[in-house]
């Protein structure tokens, strides 16, 4: 147990010695037997598996919802009392909406496995004194790993000896450029990962040169298994849609069942048989229950999805497509989402001025052969770069002015090089010259090179280096650096022979200076757009990343996401640690860039906005980032530079990686949340039409409806209806409106009010249609059919009064005539199959038999299709003063 504790020790804090001493081991590695009882108590090098939920569990969980449970309950009761076809209805409907769930949701608990499978796959350790290649899982604590170019960092390495060892950690610290790595004792124990350069850490990527350390974490000791145990134990958040869907299941709930209540007692004050009333309130229960709404949403929702696939945009699981349009804040990843996560040459510096990287350069100008000379950057035979990003950038800004690189390098072959070193900063190549003479290029830090620098190149004219000139170059190298680009100075000299002492007190003295180059990783051409109409749209866009404060904050400033002339608005990680929860709740409106930041941090910042109340999505291709998409209500993947971990933590993926999608895709979000309150108008509003006209009618004496005629109404004139309004395209101004916000409801917006009063107008026109029918007798003579013609009449009428209605819930002020009747053609064949299907129980002999209904004669029918009609002006009047209100009110 003492030598685990260990492990979570400060090692970058320590030197060689003491770890050596506290890791049991020496430079020489462990012995095997000494590796074998470490396996045994440390156990292999491996993330946990995590606990997987079966699909049948996947599946009983669909039914945790209210509204699921509800209808479940109403399925039971109606089955007790003998409506069994109302009850195997409501469970298909349930089922079916379950096995929806399941089919979209069975991926996203991916993330672990796909932690485990980036292990690599082995790695080269000192054992029993000799070097041996060995499967990653077999590395204890204490082995001494051996680490060179193209190597996967198996485990946490503290390193202890290092040749230009440099290691690319973007996916776990968010930092596009690779680091340089040094083997120094680190005195501050508060360090952040990305800080920690005397450390190597799992699943990292070295570039460039070789190095040696101590294994000091395996498995699940290790950042990246810090991380896999914050995933494994983050709590899944509720979308809003589903705190919605819950409470509308409770407030339905409770106003049936008082209803309800309510016509038992009533019926029975009259003097109603109780079993009768009974069973005519648990009709009316059953009834007002929308018993397709589960299945509804589900598929306006999966029609979103198909939508937004289109446009490169995957969700893994349905609620995503809503709570996007709802989002109030995008937490977004740097590295890869923003930028381009490819270093490039912006800026130039030759013959005492500064030009873009567009203009013309000479390709034989000094500054460019160095750039191209020293440099390790490999061309493979596709034209292809493998290197570190730095030098390719370089290269690739000479093939892109022109240059054959690899006809150059053919030609004035390196015969001697003094590799680079972090100390002296500087890396420097010899070259054969076709004259028999040697070129001499060196690049590195612009401070350090001008102290070898004693000549200037201006225009092919070699002039001496004053401390003037000096001072003009340094000020420019800290012009470009504020600017957050990474600068590096060339500098080159002609020698008739290699010199005996190839370093760099024998190669890199008496230099005549080149020029110098400005690089950064640059914004995405869209993104800067992107982040302006999400401001439109009222979302606040923050910016999230590993890298330094100078670069995030310049990136930041020319994406918009800070303003030119706004001071502040940036935070470090070390001051971030600096500040409670609680004050930090108060405090994190004031920031939209953090910079230097870990996982922790990242989850941390995610909270304190939901803390605030706003929804937050959160965007990220890395390891570290997977935490925090986890965390936040909509998660957001890099689908193609994205880590299969950020992938498995995301609700949605984008195929193209391009942040201007996540604004189209919460442009779809929006939109389908305004469908689904379409959809519950449209359905509450004819279900409580529906109970008015029930209730009312049990308490003059009226038997308008029967069980069957509700079930029939709701099954034809529900359900297509509703799911053709999940294709209304989006309105003009869905996105100049500020987000709705968490406490926001499918009632918000006008719905309440307006599917109170259309309920009334269709309950009071059905009631009106069976008042007339039964006082203007067709067959005044025959009481019997006096009441099948009032009942047929009311049954029509309820039914067209829907559809007609469907129209009116197309915008909930917007006037009909205005958002248009045809556009929509699902939507009007929807309506024309449902007025079939509901006209066939009345017109066709035998079924209308089946349904207690007569043959209406044209007069009735006239006043049937009148009387539905009618629900559209009503509407359209009602709509007008709203607007008309608002207006005034605003």
């Amino acid at each position: 147990m003492e030598r685990k504790q260990q492990l979570k020790e400060a090692f970058f804090a320590q030197d060689e010695e003491t770890i050596l001493k506290k890791m049991e081991t020496t430079q020489k590695g462990l012995t095997s037997s000494e590796a074998e009882k470490r396996i045994a108590e440390y156990g292999p090098n491996e993330l946990n598996q995590g606990k997987s939920k079966s699909i049948f569990v996947k599946f009983l969980e669909q039914f945790k919802d209210f509204m699921i449970i509800v209808l479940l309950a109403a399925a039971l009761i109606s089955a007790v009392f003998g409506d069994v076809t109302d009850a195997i209805i409501i469970l298909v409907v349930v089922v079916l909406n379950a096995v929806l769930g399941v089919y979209q949701e069975a991926k996203a608990e991916e993330a672990i496995d796909a932690l485990k499978k980036m292990s690599s796959p082995e790695a080269r350790v000192k054992r029993d004194g000799n070097v041996v290649s060995l499967k990653s899982d077999q590395l204890v604590p204490g082995d001494i790993i051996l680490l060179e170019a193209g190597d996967v960092v198996a485990a946490d390495v503290r390193l202890i000896e290092i040749a230009s060892l440099k290691i690319e950690e973007s996916a776990l610290t968010g930092e596009s450029e690779a680091v340089t790595k040094d083997i120094a004792v680190i005195t501050d124990e508060k360090v952040g990962i990305g800080d920690r350069v005397n450390m190597a850490f799992m699943n990292s990527n070295v570039t460039y040169g070789r190095g040696e350390g101590i294994v000091v974490g395996t498995g699940m000791n290790t950042e990246v298994g810090k991380i896999a145990d914050m995933l494994a134990t983050s709590e899944e958040t509720m979308t809003p849609l589903q705190e919605n869907l819950n409470r509308l299941g409770k407030y339905l709930t409770i106003a049936i069942l008082v209803v309800a209540v309510v016509m038992f007692v009533v019926g029975m004050y009259n003097g109603r048989e109780w079993l009768d009333m009974l069973l005519t309130s648990i009709s009316l229960a059953v009834a007002a229950i929308p018993e397709g709404l589960p299945a509804i949403v589900t598929i306006i929702l999966a029609l979103g999805t198909q939508k937004m696939a289109k446009r490169k945009a995957l969700i893994r699981n349905l609620p995503a497509v809503e709570t996007l349009g709802s989002t109030d804040i995008i937490c977004t990843d740097k590295t890869g989402t923003l930028t381009m996560n490819k270093m490039t040459i912006e800026k130039v510096y030759v013959n005492g001025a500064i030009q873009l990287v567009g203009a013309e350069i000479d390709l034989q100008t000094p500054v460019v052969r160095v750039m191209t000379y020293s440099n390790d950057t490999q061309i493979a035979n596709d034209g292809t770069l493998i290197g570190d990003p730095t030098e390719t950038a370089m290269v690739q800004y000479a093939i892109n002015k022109g240059m054959n690189v690899k006809e150059e390098l053919a030609k004035e072959p390196r015969v001697a090089e003094v590799p680079f070193e972090s100390d002296r900063k500087l890396m420097s190549t010899i070259h054969q010259l076709p004259d028999g003479k040697f070129f001499v290029g060196t690049k590195g830090a612009p401070d350090e090179l001008l102290k070898r620098c004693t000549q200037i190149d201006n225009n092919g004219k070699i002039e001496s280096l004053d401390e003037k000139t000096k001072k003009i170059l340094l000020d420019t190298n800290h012009d470009l650096a504020t600017q957050a680009l990474r600068v590096l100075a060339m500098a080159y000299k002609i020698v008739d022979q290699v010199p005996t002492d190839i370093t760099t007190q024998g190669v890199e003295q008496d230099l005549i200076f080149a020029g110098m180059i400005g690089m950064i990783d640059p914004e995405r051409a869209e993104a800067k757009d992107a982040v302006k109409v999400a401001r439109e749209a009222g979302i606040r866009p923050v910016m999230i990343t590993g890298d330094h404060r100078d670069t995030a904050e310049a990136i930041a400033r020319r994406l918009g996401i800070l303003e030119a002339d706004q001071k502040g608005g940036v935070l470090t990680g070390a001051e971030l640690d600096q500040i409670d929860d609680k004050d930090f709740a108060t405090k994190v409106k004031d920031y939209s860039v953090y910079a230097r930041v870990s996982p922790e941090h990242k989850v941390r910042i995610v909270k304190a906005w939901q803390k605030a109340g706003k929804i937050v999505a959160m965007t990220g291709d890395g390891v570290n980032d997977a935490p925090a998409l986890k965390t936040a209500d909509i998660g957001i993947g890099m689908g193609i530079t994205g880590t299969e971990v950020s992938k498995g933590a995301s609700d949605m993926v984008l195929a193209d990686d391009n942040f201007s999608t996540i604004v189209v895709s919460v442009e779809e979000g929006r939109k389908v949340f305004s469908n689904i309150q379409k959809a519950i108008q449209f359905l509450l509003s004819a279900n409580l039409g529906e109970v008015l006209t029930l209730f009312i009618a049990t308490l003059l004496g009226w038997n308008i409806l029967a069980p069957v005629h509700i079930l029939w109404i709701n099954l034809v004139t529900d359900t297509f209806p509703a799911i053709a309004l999940g294709l209304e395209p989006a309105e003009a101004d869905a996105m100049k409106k500020p987000p709705r916000g968490r406490k926001a409801t499918f009632f918000s917006n006008g719905v309440l009010p307006s599917l109170i009063y259309q309920g009334i107008f269709e309950g009071g026109i059905t009631l009106f249609v069976y008042w007339w029918a039964t006082h203007n007798p067709a067959h005044p003579n025959d009481l019997n059919l006096v009441h099948a013609d009032a009942l047929t009449m009311a049954f029509a009428t309820l039914g067209l009064l829907q559809l007609f209605h469907a129209f009116n819930v197309k915008s909930i002020k917007k006037s009909l005539f205005t958002v248009g009747f045809f556009k929509n053609k699902t939507f009007n064949l929807a309506i024309l199959l449902s007025a079939a299907l509901l006209s066939v129980v009345i017109l066709i002999p035998g079924l209308n038999d089946a349904f207690s209904v007569s043959q209406l004669n044209v007069e009735q029918w006239l006043l049937v299709f009148g009387a539905a009609v009618s629900i559209i002006p009503l509407v359209e009047i009602v709509k007008f003063f709203m607007r008309r209100f608002s207006k005034n009110k605003n």
